[in-house]
Protein backbone atom coordinates (compact mmCIF):
# COMPACT_ATOMS: atom_id res chain seq x y z
CA UNK A 1 0.00 0.00 0.00
CA UNK A 2 1.42 3.45 -0.81
CA UNK A 3 0.39 7.14 0.76
CA UNK A 4 1.21 10.29 0.98
CA UNK A 5 4.36 10.63 3.84
CA UNK A 6 2.24 13.00 5.39
CA UNK A 7 -0.89 10.16 5.91
CA UNK A 8 1.35 7.95 7.66
CA UNK A 9 1.61 10.49 10.82
CA UNK A 10 -1.09 11.67 12.99
CA UNK A 11 -0.99 15.42 12.95
CA UNK A 12 -1.87 17.04 16.39
CA UNK A 13 -4.13 20.12 14.81
CA UNK A 14 -1.48 22.42 16.78
CA UNK A 15 1.05 21.40 14.63
CA UNK A 16 -0.37 21.20 11.56
CA UNK A 17 1.64 23.94 9.82
CA UNK A 18 3.92 21.49 10.04
CA UNK A 19 2.94 18.77 7.84
CA UNK A 20 3.28 21.16 4.78
CA UNK A 21 6.45 20.04 4.71
CA UNK A 22 6.16 16.38 4.62
CA UNK A 23 3.29 16.31 1.74
CA UNK A 24 4.24 15.87 -1.79
CA UNK A 25 6.18 12.45 -2.25
CA UNK A 26 3.95 9.43 -1.92
CA UNK A 27 5.30 5.83 0.03
CA UNK A 28 4.97 2.77 -0.21
CA UNK A 29 5.16 0.41 2.91
CA UNK A 30 7.95 -1.13 1.69
CA UNK A 31 9.87 1.85 0.87
CA UNK A 32 11.67 4.57 3.94
CA UNK A 33 10.75 7.75 3.94
CA UNK A 34 13.05 10.59 3.05
CA UNK A 35 15.70 12.04 5.12
CA UNK A 36 12.97 15.42 5.28
CA UNK A 37 10.24 13.64 6.16
CA UNK A 38 12.03 11.83 8.89
CA UNK A 39 12.95 15.31 10.10
CA UNK A 40 9.92 16.89 9.95
CA UNK A 41 8.13 14.04 11.60
CA UNK A 42 10.65 13.59 14.66
CA UNK A 43 9.56 17.22 15.22
CA UNK A 44 5.87 17.22 15.03
CA UNK A 45 6.35 13.76 17.38
CA UNK A 46 8.49 16.05 19.99
CA UNK A 47 6.17 18.96 19.96
CA UNK A 48 3.08 16.37 20.21
CA UNK A 49 4.56 14.91 23.55
CA UNK A 50 5.68 18.32 25.03
CA UNK A 51 1.30 18.97 24.13
CA UNK A 52 0.59 15.67 26.02
CA UNK A 53 3.17 17.18 29.42
CA UNK A 54 6.49 16.33 29.30
CA UNK A 55 8.15 19.36 30.71
CA UNK A 56 12.07 17.86 30.60
CA UNK A 57 13.83 20.49 28.13
CA UNK A 58 16.73 17.79 28.40
CA UNK A 59 14.44 14.97 27.58
CA UNK A 60 12.99 16.57 24.50
CA UNK A 61 16.30 17.45 23.19
CA UNK A 62 16.94 13.64 23.33
CA UNK A 63 13.77 12.78 21.57
CA UNK A 64 14.87 15.29 18.62
CA UNK A 65 18.44 13.90 18.50
CA UNK A 66 17.48 10.22 18.46
CA UNK A 67 16.12 8.86 14.69
CA UNK A 68 13.60 6.28 16.22
CA UNK A 69 13.03 5.19 12.28
CA UNK A 70 16.40 3.56 12.17
CA UNK A 71 15.26 1.33 15.50
CA UNK A 72 11.81 -0.16 13.68
CA UNK A 73 11.90 -2.79 10.75
CA UNK A 74 11.89 -1.09 7.32
CA UNK A 75 8.26 -1.79 6.88
CA UNK A 76 7.36 0.20 10.21
CA UNK A 77 9.43 2.44 9.45
CA UNK A 78 6.45 5.62 7.42
CA UNK A 79 4.90 4.88 10.81
CA UNK A 80 8.33 5.56 12.95
CA UNK A 81 6.70 8.95 14.37
CA UNK A 82 3.66 7.89 15.49
CA UNK A 83 3.04 7.81 19.39
CA UNK A 84 2.22 4.60 19.69
CA UNK A 85 4.70 1.42 20.32
CA UNK A 86 5.83 -0.36 16.60
CA UNK A 87 6.54 -4.63 16.54
CA UNK A 88 10.48 -5.03 16.11
CA UNK A 89 10.36 -8.98 16.16
CA UNK A 90 10.28 -11.77 18.43
CA UNK A 91 7.09 -10.87 19.87
CA UNK A 92 8.39 -7.50 21.28
CA UNK A 93 7.75 -3.90 20.50
CA UNK A 94 9.85 -0.95 20.58
CA UNK A 95 7.61 1.28 23.57
CA UNK A 96 5.48 4.51 22.49
CA UNK A 97 7.20 7.66 22.58
CA UNK A 98 5.23 9.31 25.68
CA UNK A 99 5.88 6.42 27.71
CA UNK A 100 9.55 6.15 27.01
CA UNK A 101 9.92 10.27 27.79
CA UNK A 102 7.81 9.95 31.06
CA UNK A 103 10.35 6.85 32.04
CA UNK A 104 13.33 9.07 31.49
CA UNK A 105 11.95 12.47 32.76
CA UNK A 106 10.77 10.46 36.01
CA UNK A 107 14.96 9.21 36.46
CA UNK A 108 15.60 12.87 36.53
CA UNK A 109 18.77 12.43 34.91
CA UNK A 110 21.73 15.62 34.72
CA UNK A 111 24.47 13.93 32.50
CA UNK A 112 27.05 12.43 34.28
CA UNK A 113 25.05 9.01 36.24
CA UNK A 114 25.89 5.97 35.27
CA UNK A 115 22.08 3.90 33.99
CA UNK A 116 21.39 0.69 33.89
CA UNK A 117 18.90 -0.33 31.48
CA UNK A 118 16.79 -3.65 31.74
CA UNK A 119 15.13 -5.01 28.12
CA UNK A 120 17.50 -3.49 25.29
CA UNK A 121 14.83 -4.04 22.65
CA UNK A 122 15.93 -2.54 19.36
CA UNK A 123 17.89 -0.22 21.86
CA UNK A 124 15.99 3.13 21.34
CA UNK A 125 15.35 3.71 25.02
CA UNK A 126 19.26 3.05 25.36
CA UNK A 127 20.25 5.83 22.74
CA UNK A 128 17.55 8.41 24.70
CA UNK A 129 19.34 7.63 27.73
CA UNK A 130 22.99 7.92 26.21
CA UNK A 131 21.38 11.60 25.37
CA UNK A 132 20.63 11.79 29.17
CA UNK A 133 23.55 10.42 30.79
CA UNK A 134 27.13 9.55 31.01
CA UNK A 135 27.35 5.75 30.42
CA UNK A 136 24.30 3.26 29.39
CA UNK A 137 24.60 -0.29 30.59
CA UNK A 138 21.86 -2.38 29.08
CA UNK A 139 20.83 -6.32 28.89
CA UNK A 140 18.62 -8.05 26.69
CA UNK A 141 17.36 -11.74 27.38
CA UNK A 142 16.62 -12.40 23.14
CA UNK A 143 20.15 -13.25 22.31
CA UNK A 144 19.00 -12.04 18.46
CA UNK A 145 17.69 -8.70 19.66
CA UNK A 146 20.50 -8.13 21.83
CA UNK A 147 23.29 -8.63 19.08
CA UNK A 148 21.40 -6.60 16.54
CA UNK A 149 20.71 -3.34 19.13
CA UNK A 150 24.41 -3.50 19.82
CA UNK A 151 25.43 -3.55 15.99
CA UNK A 152 23.11 -0.20 15.63
CA UNK A 153 23.66 1.29 18.64
CA UNK A 154 27.47 0.99 17.70
CA UNK A 155 26.73 2.18 14.22
CA UNK A 156 24.75 5.21 14.76
CA UNK A 157 27.99 6.25 17.24
CA UNK A 158 26.62 5.57 20.49
CA UNK A 159 29.79 4.09 22.07
CA UNK A 160 28.70 4.56 25.46
CA UNK A 161 26.18 2.39 25.61
CA UNK A 162 27.54 -1.41 26.56
CA UNK A 163 25.00 -4.05 25.44
CA UNK A 164 25.06 -7.36 27.01
CA UNK A 165 23.06 -10.46 26.19
CA UNK A 166 21.34 -12.12 29.18
CA UNK A 167 18.52 -12.62 31.89
CA UNK A 168 18.43 -8.73 33.43
CA UNK A 169 16.68 -9.39 36.65
CA UNK A 170 19.74 -10.02 38.37
CA UNK A 171 20.90 -6.93 36.78
CA UNK A 172 24.43 -5.95 36.39
CA UNK A 173 26.39 -6.56 39.58
CA UNK A 174 29.96 -5.91 38.62
CA UNK A 175 28.66 -2.63 37.42
CA UNK A 176 26.56 -1.51 40.55
CA UNK A 177 26.25 0.62 42.32
CA UNK A 178 23.77 2.54 39.18
CA UNK A 179 22.52 6.02 39.54
CA UNK A 180 19.34 5.45 37.67
CA UNK A 181 17.74 2.17 36.61
CA UNK A 182 14.99 1.45 34.03
CA UNK A 183 13.23 -1.78 33.18
CA UNK A 184 11.29 -1.80 29.73
CA UNK A 185 9.56 -5.41 30.47
CA UNK A 186 7.08 -5.67 33.11
CA UNK A 187 7.65 -8.08 36.25
CA UNK A 188 4.43 -8.43 38.85
CA UNK A 189 7.07 -7.26 41.35
CA UNK A 190 9.92 -5.03 41.91
CA UNK A 191 13.13 -7.43 41.32
CA UNK A 192 15.33 -6.92 45.03
CA UNK A 193 18.34 -7.77 42.89
CA UNK A 194 17.92 -4.34 40.89
CA UNK A 195 16.90 -2.55 44.23
CA UNK A 196 19.86 -3.66 45.50
CA UNK A 197 22.43 -2.29 43.02
CA UNK A 198 20.61 1.55 43.44
CA UNK A 199 22.47 3.67 44.42
CA UNK A 200 21.86 6.26 47.09
CA UNK A 201 19.67 8.84 45.92
CA UNK A 202 19.08 6.61 43.02
CA UNK A 203 15.77 6.01 41.18
CA UNK A 204 14.21 3.00 39.48
CA UNK A 205 11.31 3.15 36.94
CA UNK A 206 9.64 0.14 35.74
CA UNK A 207 6.36 -1.10 34.64
CA UNK A 208 4.85 -3.69 37.46
CA UNK A 209 2.12 -6.19 37.42
CA UNK A 210 -0.22 -8.26 34.73
CA UNK A 211 -0.65 -7.45 31.20
CA UNK A 212 -4.39 -6.42 32.42
CA UNK A 213 -3.21 -3.97 35.43
CA UNK A 214 -0.04 -2.39 35.00
CA UNK A 215 1.56 0.36 36.63
CA UNK A 216 4.48 2.34 36.30
CA UNK A 217 6.39 2.36 39.55
CA UNK A 218 9.24 4.91 40.84
CA UNK A 219 11.70 3.39 43.27
CA UNK A 220 13.79 6.20 45.43
CA UNK A 221 16.58 5.41 47.80
CA UNK A 222 17.67 7.57 50.09
CA UNK A 223 19.30 6.61 54.16
CA UNK A 224 16.19 5.34 55.49
CA UNK A 225 15.62 3.05 52.74
CA UNK A 226 14.14 2.65 49.21
CA UNK A 227 10.60 4.14 48.56
CA UNK A 228 7.62 3.22 46.06
CA UNK A 229 5.26 5.55 43.91
CA UNK A 230 2.89 4.32 41.14
CA UNK A 231 2.60 7.32 38.90
CA UNK A 232 0.93 6.15 35.06
CA UNK A 233 -1.04 2.74 34.03
CA UNK A 234 0.84 1.30 31.17
CA UNK A 235 1.30 -1.77 28.65
CA UNK A 236 4.58 -3.78 28.07
CA UNK A 237 5.41 -7.16 27.06
CA UNK A 238 5.96 -9.66 30.68
CA UNK A 239 9.33 -10.09 32.14
CA UNK A 240 10.77 -13.19 31.09
CA UNK A 241 13.86 -15.30 32.65
CA UNK A 242 13.87 -15.66 36.06
CA UNK A 243 11.31 -12.95 36.93
CA UNK A 244 8.30 -15.71 36.23
CA UNK A 245 10.01 -18.45 38.08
Amino acid sequence: MCLRQAAALRIPAAIAGLASTALGPVVCADQTPSNEFQEAAREMLVRELEAAGVRDPRVLAALRAVPRHEFVPPPERARAYENRPLPIGEGQTISQPFVVAAMSEALELSGDERVLEIGTGSGYQAAVLAELAEEVFSIEIVPSLAREAAERLSRLGYDRVHVRQGDGYAGWPEEAPFDAIVVTAAPDHVPKPLMDQLALGGRLVLPVGPLSAQELVLVTRDEDGTHQRRFMDVRFVPMTGRAQQ
